[in-house]
């Protein structure tokens, strides 16, 4: 019988209840009450130490090092795995570089393909415009070299990854970008043909032909054109504008329209071939004059190009660290102080001088006071909007008159020093360095209708939050405001 403590705090019905029953007969008497509970305790006890043990060994770390003892291998153990990164370009190519690019192209991936013929920061905005129309397309970029159009043709090209951080670009972009010399082996002798769309027939009249560019040539790609469709031009039948749009040209990469509006082929130059748009590497042949919205849309922050591609392509570690080390040796910093924070003016003249007319160029051209207010109007935005006292100014220009030079002294900014920079890092070098500090300073003063200033002001505004001005020029007064 339970203890009268236990009974006692039961009701007074229940305990009538109980005290008629006998538990002399009780099948579980307390000894083997005992026992039983005991036995359930330890059961359950073994079945959990035994779901946890297996919990344990399927989740357990599986990056531990092959044991081998006696001579045998653990294989209960396995390897460690690198991480996989899905952007990687060996996930987008068969293998190496082939000497046919095609026997490289997986054939569960679509890729797009563009050339250059520009100067080079127009070559810049025309592989971010060829990136994005990748985005677009749902297609793997191919970009090629950057061409030396601009510092003589005897210089040879520079790979797109010895300019900008691929990986980085990948990362922003959270999509795979490929390079030429990935796909096809750079010293092969092999001629690849393909079809492209001839976009610049398209939105111009003067040349009857294909935009021309020596890229094919180099990469040894023998291409048959089919001349787009006229509604790709943004503003048809004027004259003054070779625009297109990004949305008309994704049209081309899909079967139903492509197949609607599909014309006959120009023969390609080598082999004489008549070949349709290729389906798999979609191509066209020049890609600088393509907008959203109206021409040169990399003026606008609304840019798309810019904001969905160009922003996310950032100079490689070596450049950036080169473009420090100049700035350094311009300010006359020493070893153990911090690089000081600056801003970067751009002024270019040179070939801007033919679109004076018969201005004189000491009219056209704005005189050093005028840029200096603009310098002036960044330091005071700086001040105001982050509380910043920025005291180095450096100047990069193509200006060759001393008496110019000697003004900007006067002003206390400073010039870069590329006496021996071809000589050290090659003849690409003086203008990657010049862009790259362009766009690490705080504050950026450039010049109008100057792509090279443009992509520098985009980037000092996305990278630096930084505060920017464009001297405009042409006629006297013309920055006055």
């Amino acid at each position: 019988m339970r203890s009268p403590s236990t009974v006692s705090f039961l009701p007074e019905s229940h305990r009538r209840s109980m005290s008629s029953l006998s538990f002399d007969g009780d099948i579980f008497p307390k000894p083997r009450r005992r026992f039983v509970f005991t036995a359930c305790i330890s059961l359950a006890a073994v079945s959990l130490f035994s779901l946890l043990a297996s919990t344990f060994w399927t989740l357990r770390p599986q990056s531990y090092p092959l044991i081998e003892e006696h001579g045998q291998k653990d294989l209960s153990v396995q390897v460690p795995m690198s991480p996989i990164n899905p952007l990687d370009p060996q996930n987008y190519l068969r293998g190496p570089p082939t000497d046919r690019f095609r026997d490289n192209l997986r054939h569960d991936t679509k890729y797009i393909a563009s050339w250059i013929s520009a100067g080079w920061t127009n070559d810049v905005m025309t592989y971010i415009n060829l990136i994005y129309l990748g985005v677009l397309t749902n297609r793997v970029p191919i970009v090629a070299m950057f061409t030396p159009s601009h510092i003589g043709g005897t210089v040879p090209p520079v790979d797109f990854g010895e300019v900008f951080d691929m990986p980085r670009l990948r990362e922003g972009l959270q999509k795979p970008v490929l390079e030429w010399h990935q796909v096809k082996n750079r010293n092969s002798t092999s001629v690849d043909e393909l079809g492209c769309w001839n976009i610049w027939e398209a939105v111009q009249d003067r040349e009857v032909y294909p935009r021309r560019s020596s890229v094919p040539e180099l990469l040894k790609l023998d291409i048959s054109y089919t001349k787009a469709p006229s509604f790709v031009n943004i503003i048809p039948n004027y004259e003054h504008d070779q625009h297109s749009s990004f949305t008309s040209l994704a049209t081309l990469a899909f079967p139903e329209l492509r197949a609607e509006y599909a014309v006959d082929p120009r023969e390609s130059p080598l082999q004489h071939l008549k070949l349709p748009p290729d389906e798999q590497l979609l191509c066209y042949d020049y890609l600088y004059y393509v907008c959203s919205h109206q021409p040169f849309e990399f003026d606008f922050d609304y840019s798309p190009a810019w904001l969905h591609v160009g922003q996310y392509m950032r100079w490689t570690p070596r450049l950036e660290g080169l473009a420090i080390e100049y700035v350094r040796r311009a300010v006359g910093v020493e070893e153990h102080q911090e690089t000081p924070q600056w801003i970067a003016i751009h002024v270019r003249h040179g070939d801007f001088a033919n679109w004076c007319g018969d201005v004189p160029i000491e009219d056209c051209f704005a005189p050093m006071s005028v840029i200096a207010q603009r310098v002036e109007e960044v330091k005071q935005e700086l001040l105001a909007r982050k509380g910043l006292v920025v005291e180095y100014v450096i100047m990069t220009s193509d200006e060759r008159s001393a008496s110019w030079w000697e003004a900007v002294t006067a002003q206390g900014w400073f010039g870069v020093d590329h006496s021996k920079t071809s000589e050290l890092y090659g003849h690409w070098y003086p203008v990657l360095i010049d862009a790259a500090i362009q766009s690490s300073g705080v504050g950026f003063v450039g010049t109008d209708r100057s792509t090279m200033s443009v992509l520098a002001r985009r980037r000092v505004q996305s990278w630096r939050d930084g505060a920017v001005r464009t001297v405009k020029w042409g006629t006297q007064g013309a920055d006055d405001h």
